[in-house]
């Protein structure tokens, strides 16, 4: 299992990015959560199968209409909490 911590800087704040990210989350059996930040970014902790969360980094870049992703900070997360589904917060 893979789990990583995700900050997405850009226009990703008020385009839908957390419901969109949600849903590809699910269709992949992703689990973690979005986050919006007080600083217009996102943060997405994903965990799921190493082939499965790279499948959702590479759409990250490009599969939200309207958004404008600038930079992504990628980190290995070591928690040992574990989702039992995708939120949003």
């Amino acid at each position: 299992m893979k789990r990583i911590l995700v900050t997405i800087s850009g226009k990703v704040q008020g385009v839908c990015f957390r419901r969109f990210s949600q849903q590809k989350a699910l269709d992949l059996g992703i689990t973690g959560y979005a986050k919006n930040r007080d600083d217009g970014k996102v943060s997405l902790l994903l965990q799921g199968g190493r082939d499965n969360v790279d499948k959702f980094l590479a759409w990250v870049e490009h599969g939200v209409p309207q958004a404008r992703v600038a930079d992504l900070l990628i980190e290995e997360d070591e928690a040992d909490e574990i989702y039992l589904d995708f939120s949003i917060y």
